[in-house]
């Protein structure tokens, strides 16, 4: 086991294209082209507005990550807050496509009842707009890597991503949650689970896999002491951004 997991571990993409933008993040590799999408799913007549972060060098055998961010009371933008992390992947080579979940339209995400059933149908939406964007890469970019597919998601968008690798075993290699607390981690198989906790805000019973079921499949599952939960988005001080890139990049490198 690397050293950065012996810190702390717990047991516990048809659509218009719109604009195009580059940056250069600070110490890092790679130029980054970013690029917004309104993708239309015609199946669902939905749009999915797509945020791809792309390192302007082609790169061969490039692997994927889809992102979905956290909840964001439908006021739009929310796949464009973790740039931090998102352009920092596209830096080091990965071709990073992040969702925008939630439409004004959308009803808002439930805040009484048993998360596991009131939150489903949003789940449920995130988890097929995930697979909705995945196909559109293949027909767009095929060369991509998707035999090695990533998925990252930070809290309901984490939670999103842990229902996916439930509904479609496999399909993705890897996935990293960013303090997901309500969906559980535990059960799933065929995909490499990571996940990355807040300081302050516990995982409900049965999110989190056990000792037994972490050894066993080779989970990685590491506290932040000192970020919490709303602090793992662009607001995210400088320590806190480096502490949880370094943790996504060992993961991706594991």
């Amino acid at each position: 086991m690397n050293r950065i997991f012996c810190i702390s571990i717990l047991f516990l993409f048809s659509g218009a294209f719109l604009m195009t933008a580059s940056s250069q993040p600070a110490g890092t590799g790679f130029k980054v082209k970013i690029q917004n999408l309104d993708l239309t799913d015609a199946a669902r007549n939905r749009s999915v507005p797509v945020a791809l972060y792309i390192p302007e060098t082609k790169i061969r055998n490039q692997q994927i990550i889809i992102f979905s961010h956290g909840y964001g009371e439908n006021k739009g933008g929310d796949n464009l807050i973790y740039s931090y992390l998102n352009e920092k992947l596209a830096s080091e080579g990965y071709f990073v496509a992040s969702i925008q979940h939630e439409l004004s339209t959308d009803s808002l995400l439930p805040m009484t009842g048993i998360p596991q059933i009131t939150r489903r149908t949003n789940w449920e939406r995130g988890s097929t707009n995930i697979l909705f964007v995945l196909n559109e890469l293949k027909k767009s970019n095929p060369n991509l890597d998707f035999k090695h597919l990533t998925l990252i998601g930070h809290s309901n968008g984490g939670d999103m991503t842990a229902l996916f690798a439930h509904e479609h075993p496999g399909l993705a290699y890897k996935i990293i949650t960013l303090d997901n607390r309500r969906k559980a981690l535990s059960g799933i198989r065929k995909t490499k689970v990571y996940s990355i906790r807040s300081s302050d805000q516990p995982a409900d019973e049965g999110v989190l896999p056990d000792t037994e079921e972490t050894k066993k499949y080779k989970m990685k599952i590491v506290k932040l002491g000192n970020t919490k939960h709303n602090e793992m988005d662009d607001d995210a001080n400088e320590m806190q951004r480096k502490e949880i890139n370094d943790y996504v990049l060992v993961f991706l490198r594991d």
